[in-house]
């Protein structure tokens, strides 16, 4: 009971940003023009922030959980390669416009702001190891495989412009100063925290802005339910099955299960608004897929 009311006040707190920001485009206070800027502000600076503390969060690197962590690592990367390679089949009958933020949903999941508090309240600090290692690997695709899905340049332009994206260059950050026996300054490190603290609110407030403008007669549309199907239930109980069947070690079977079956990440949105693509759709895959989390991952975790 305790697991459920946390996800659900997760989930409120989502849901009263969201409603926020679409009351702040009702009432002018963002058009189009500050929704852009805000987005901006996201990729470039604040989401770059937020990843470099999420490798700082104190993932320990002793030799104990070397084996364990190195295990979590192979897990999430088979599995984004297996997204990356269905994407193509599962959303391939899709107009473009609609197909690259379901198969970036499908990759980048909301596992930060609602996987990882789940997975301490279930399994304490090991589980925030584990699913803190657990999501190196989305960092890596979500950035990569997920943001050339929006770009429309050659392959050796999109590498280019891959290689020099803020969020990119992050990862690399955050995974030097997590494996170098280095340390930043307090006061530096209190600075990227507090930046990185702003990803929720502020992308919650630009996913409302967005929705402010859809019709909600297509909130549940076909397309919409049909990702939300693989996103929340299809995803997770695959991923249940294989791994039972390798008799993997059941935390990280149950963490790599809960982390799979989250709503799709918020960057799914803000993405598609940065990079023209259609982010009401977007924002409603956003939207829909979190709102009917909250049936799906409490029955997760009572089969867990």
């Amino acid at each position: 009971m305790a697991i459920f009311s946390q996800m659900l006040g997760l989930q409120l707190q989502l849901f009263i940003l969201i409603l926020v920001g679409i009351l702040l485009k009702k009432i002018g206070l963002i058009d189009v023009k500050g929704r852009k800027m805000l987005s901006d502000l996201l990729i470039d600076v604040i989401l770059p922030c937020s990843i470099v503390a999420s490798f700082l969060s104190g993932i320990d690197t002793s030799p104990e959980f070397a084996k364990n962590c190195a295990l979590a690592l192979v897990i999430c990367t088979v599995i984004q390669a297996a997204v990356i390679f269905l994407n193509r089949f599962l959303f391939g009958r899709f107009p473009t416009n609609q197909r690259s933020p379901m198969a970036y949903g499908l990759i980048c999941s909301n596992s930060s702001f609602i996987g990882l508090p789940v997975v301490e309240a279930l399994y304490g600090s090991m589980g925030v190891v584990y699913g803190s290692v657990f999501q190196i690997p989305i960092r890596f695709t979500m950035w990569s495989a997920g943001l050339s899905l929006f770009t429309s340049v050659d392959r050796k332009d999109a590498i280019k412009k891959l290689a020099v994206h803020p969020c990119i260059l992050s990862v690399f950050i955050g995974l030097a100063l997590m494996l170098l026996p280095v340390s930043l300054p307090g006061f530096a490190l209190d600075t990227i925290n507090a930046l990185g603290r702003c990803t929720i609110p502020v992308s919650m407030l630009v996913i409302g802005s967005i929705l402010a403008d859809a019709d909600i007669r297509t909130m549940f549309s076909g397309p919409i339910l049909y990702f939300t199907l693989l996103r929340l239930i299809v995803a997770p109980l695959a991923v249940y099955g294989i791994l039972s069947l390798l008799r993997v070690d059941p935390l990280l079977l149950a963490i790599s299960v809960i982390m799979t079956g989250m709503p799709a990440g918020s960057t799914t949105s803000i993405l598609a608004d940065k990079y023209d693509c259609d982010s009401v759709f977007a924002a409603q895959l956003v939207f829909t897929s979190t709102l009917l989390s909250m049936v799906t991952m409490p029955l997760i975790c009572l089969v867990l």
